[in-house]
């Protein structure tokens, strides 16, 4: 660690590990259940144990990104964080509302969390993966632009380099396709059209940019390959991510009563989308084959391997 703001990171690291576990507790929870249809009913019904596990999935990857963004920030800019304090009161009210977000799952039936959390006022609950009521979603978005503002003041006064470029503009990403989660049309093929511009576009688009960013910063920190050579692979990656990416979105239109082009469109981009992925796979074999030095954190090195390996 070479900048004091970088200990931000760690409060955001452990809540995302303990969330992590939370989420694979729920998920043997679910398959319990399936194997015996009333374990920890009524007390736990399936479709809360769902919603808890999808949602605390959600939370700690942000939670993560959010972590390794203060951590690799500083570093790539050069420079401290602007305000570690700004970032360690987002930490708790991220965590509080995300807490609480959960318990409402588990103690309030969905109904009636969604009459005292405003629903009625703005219809945005009740859809996949986007349970989380409207204060939440309110909180996530603060959440996000304070987070955006401590991060892009950062790189303003600091050094400029393409990995924290990339990582900036996948984090935004992530912050604007999220405010389609408040558009809620009551025509079923207008929401999945738009629901998708959340859950997809998240997925298959900006959150590679996170993972080819941060996956760039520690292979150069492990391997010492020239920063040029990484930069070079990252720019091929993002570019093959975000054409069959956005394209691809097309895969989810094809039966609910969207044009006819989008079968075409979203069959061939939809086969292309996991070069990327592959893309970065062989990106990380290549610079660790190609490595200048022999860190003493091997783990560290297995594990930017395995995180290629694993999403493709």
């Amino acid at each position: 660690m070479q900048y004091s703001s970088q200990a931000v990171a760690k409060p955001y690291f452990i809540a995302a590990i303990g969330l992590f576990t939370g989420q694979v507790l729920f998920g043997l929870i679910m398959g319990l259940q399936y194997v015996i249809g009333d374990f920890l009913f009524p007390a736990i019904p399936f479709n809360v144990a769902r919603m808890v596990h999808t949602n605390l999935l959600i939370v700690w990857l942000l939670f993560g990104f959010m972590g390794a963004a203060y951590y690799m920030i500083p570093e790539e800019t050069e420079t401290e964080l602007y305000s570690p304090k700004l970032a360690l009161l987002m930490f708790w009210v991220f965590l509080v509302a995300g807490a609480a977000t959960i318990l409402g799952y588990l103690l309030v039936p969905y109904a009636t969390l969604a009459k005292f959390t405003g629903n009625d006022i703005l219809e945005t609950m009740g859809r996949e993966f986007l349970e989380q009521p409207l204060l939440t979603k309110i909180g996530i978005v603060v959440v996000a632009l304070v987070f955006l503002f401590n991060l892009t003041m950062t790189m303003l006064k600091g050094r400029k380099t393409s990995i924290s470029l990339v990582l900036m503009i996948g984090l935004w990403g992530l912050a604007v396709f999220f405010l389609f989660s408040f558009y809620n049309p009551h025509n079923l093929v207008l929401d999945k059209y738009f629901w998708w511009w959340v859950v997809h576009l998240w997925v298959e688009g900006v959150w590679e940019l996170i993972l080819g960013s941060l996956l760039a910063f520690v292979l150069i920190k492990v391997t010492g390959v020239d920063r040029e050579v990484i930069e070079k692979w990252l720019y091929v990656i993002i570019t093959m991510t975000l054409v069959t990416g956005i394209i691809g979105t097309g895969h989810h239109y094809f039966w609910i009563g969207t044009p006819e082009y989008w079968q075409w469109w979203g069959s061939v981009f939809s086969a292309l989308e996991p070069i990327p992925f592959f893309a970065m796979t062989v990106f990380a074999f290549n610079m660790v084959n190609r490595r200048r030095r022999e860190h003493p954190n091997k783990a560290a090195t297995l594990w930017a391997l395995g995180t290629g390996v694993m999403s493709f």
